[in-house]
């Protein structure tokens, strides 16, 4: 489903896929994608310090500019 060159941003509790250590992450880090994460959103959750530095935080202008690079979208 993904391919190399897309992004995929983690948004709400969606962020939790982010932490280091979790299932999710790994198969996340395997995908040929680039990963990023609303930083608001794990703010939100107190999530800070266990997101993963192989997840680039974004924050609302970052997610725009990401709408704008990837014209087609998905959102689940």
């Amino acid at each position: 489903m993904c391919k190399e060159g897309d992004a995929l941003l983690l948004l709400q509790d969606g962020v939790t896929a982010a932490i280091e250590g979790s299932r999710f992450l790994e198969s996340l880090r395997n995908a040929p994608i680039t990963v990023y994460a609303l930083k608001e959103d794990i703010d939100a959750r107190g999530l800070s310090g266990q997101i993963s530095d192989s997840v680039v935080r974004v924050d609302y202008t970052d997610f725009v500019r990401l709408a704008v690079k990837h014209p087609s979208q998905m959102a689940w």
